[in-house]
């Protein structure tokens, strides 16, 4: 605040609307002064143009400019007290730090006052020359100010107060009027809020995509070391039953090795190089952290906000949820289906000679081994009408759910059960698991949205669930022609229309998989799930929002699709 003996107070220069220190000061007719924005926004809220102080009523609004006088005086003001302690300043206002103690330029003895036309902090006896040469008598004097030069406006010679949110750049009182006059502009310690929680934000950003690039190598190479001694057993096995038939088995036998050998290198050859760019991006992404920080280390605000880039700050990385390595379900599937097939004998013979070519020369091999993985946990659902929301309609089999505009029934307080979904047009399957794994496949043919997925006994079912990790509910939201999880609203991690889609869970494993079951293509999954209560499958076959979406949800049994 002003010494005692000023005739102006920084109660003077506050805006009466937002209590802060003007930005582009402006004079309404009746003579009051508010910010530029913040008279234009009130204006925006009310049929007539008024004044809030004096409530003269303008019979147009009036074409409002910036006030030199007030901007000039609001600047000379801040220049001599831009060293006040924020316990002196009001609410909001900014502050320009000088640091702990500023020296001369000239010399090293402690400056006593920085002058704005030399662009310099003196001590008291090389100021001298300020109070006795008429041409720097002149010169604007202030409070001593740390790097001086770096808090000067080159062009105006005036103190660099403002932020301009549209450059990223900051500006003193003139700059403003001159090119920023449309532009979103703000104090420096507002601007250095907002940037600072920005920078906060992308820091937690980084880090997160680095723990979840070191849960994916983890993963890969959890599941490759797991393939290779079931490659082995599988060889070892195979081998020894295979040695066993007629010459033409033999033929299939040493088939079947060159096969899973040669495709084993492949996944090796794959991972490794998926490997080196994982470990090349958690390295950018330290090395960007690692710049976060030193960002974050500088406290004086205008040159913080100085060097903080235009660019995003975020290296390019890849899409982590597109890959997929289950080795180790190809290894497995591919032993059950030689001992099934060496069991019927010659009988299936040219049956495992098919699957051999297939594993060796199908692109999609992973993919369709994962899910004819999956199908063999194939559960029947049917779904609980006592949990169906009331605008919801099912088949008398429990297979089938829609939404059905014209029930007409909510409303009637006789209707709702205790167990009902009251918000969410959702409904949950009879059945509950628990310490197992377990499939089903639902068809949304052409619908235009809908949730699909998991939810905990426990999940709320009385108004708005929450949308967040911790919600008890890991469900896939389609919307038009992209997906995003509940937990996560508005982050897509697919994208494309789907038909078919396969679900399937591990309780022991903790993961939830959905999958385009038409594509044989992974749609997403959770991963590392702590699920503490049974898992019922959870449906929403959503409302018209996003265009006609009266059809159904589907249980679809295997046999019908195969």
């Amino acid at each position: 605040m002003a010494s005692s003996g000023s005739l102006i107070t920084e109660e003077h220069l506050l805006c009466p609307i937002c209590l802060d220190v003007f930005t582009k000061p402006v004079s309404t007719p009746c003579g009051h002064n508010f910010c530029m924005s913040c008279i234009t926004s009130y204006w925006d809220t009310i049929p007539a143009s008024q004044c809030p102080i004096c409530k003269e009523d303008f019979t147009s609004r009036p074409n409002l400019k910036v006030n030199i006088f007030i901007a000039d005086l609001l600047s000379q003001f801040m220049s001599l007290h831009v060293t006040d302690t924020p316990t002196q300043r009001s609410a909001g206002q900014q502050q320009i730090s000088s640091g702990s103690e500023v020296r001369c330029d000239i010399c090293t003895n402690q400056a006593v006052k920085s002058c704005l036309d030399c662009v310099t902090s003196y001590c008291g006896s090389h100021l001298e020359s300020h109070f006795i040469a008429s041409e720097l008598k002149r010169h604007r004097l202030i409070e001593p100010l740390m790097n001086v030069g770096d808090k000067i406006c080159r062009k105006h010679h005036r103190l660099m107060m403002l932020f301009c949110r549209n450059d990223n750049s900051v500006l003193c009182d003139f700059c403003v009027g001159s090119q920023h006059a449309s532009h979103k502009v703000v104090t420096v310690q507002r601007g250095y809020n907002d940037m600072t929680y920005q920078l906060g934000q992308t820091e937690a950003k980084v880090q997160r995509m680095i723990q979840e690039r070191m849960q994916k190598l983890q993963s890969m190479t959890e599941s490759l070391i797991q393939s290779e001694p079931e490659t082995k057993r599988m060889i070892e096995n195979s081998t020894r039953d295979l040695t066993k038939l007629v010459s033409d088995i033999k033929k299939t036998q040493e088939e079947l090795i060159k096969v899973v050998e040669e495709t084993q290198k492949t996944a090796e050859e794959q991972a490794k190089g998926f490997i080196t760019d994982i470990e090349k991006e958690i390295s950018g992404l330290m090395e960007t952290e690692k710049k976060l920080g030193e960002l974050k280390e500088i406290k004086d605000q205008v040159c913080f906000l100085q060097r903080y880039p235009n660019q995003s700050l975020l290296p390019h990385t890849m899409e982590l949820s597109t890959y997929s390595f289950n080795r180790h379900l190809q290894v497995q599937h591919m032993h059950k289906s030689v001992t099934s097939s060496i069991s019927q004998l010659l009988a299936l013979l040219g049956k495992l000679n098919e699957e051999i070519n297939r594993f060796s020369n199908s692109t999609d091999t992973s993919n369709e081994m994962a899910l004819r993985y999956m199908r063999q946990y194939e559960v029947n659902i049917v779904l609980d009408p006592d949990t169906a929301h009331p605008m919801l309609s099912l088949s008398a089999d429990g297979k089938q759910v829609w939404y059905n505009m014209g029930t007409g029934l909510w409303g009637h307080q006789s209707m709702v059960k205790p167990n009902m979904f009251t918000e969410h047009l959702a409904v949950v399957g009879r059945r509950g698991f628990s310490s197992c794994r377990f499939y089903f496949e639902v068809h949304v043919g052409q619908k235009t949205e809908w949730c699909l997925g998991v939810a905990t006994a426990s999940l709320q079912k009385t108004g708005a669930i929450i949308r967040s990790p911790s919600s008890g509910l890991w469900a896939i939201w389609f919307l038009l022609d992209k997906f995003e999880t509940f937990s996560s609203p508005g982050e897509p991690v697919y994208v494309g229309k789907v038909e078919h889609v396969g679900v399937f869970v591990d309780c022991d494993g903790g993961q939830v998989s959905f999958i385009d079951v038409v594509r044989a293509a992974p749609i997403y999954s959770f991963t590392e799930c702590l699920f503490t209560e049974e898992l019922y499958p959870y449906f929403n076959p959503c409302d018209n929002e996003y265009g006609s979406n009266l059809d159904p949800m589907i249980i679809v049994p295997i046999s019908s699709t195969e």
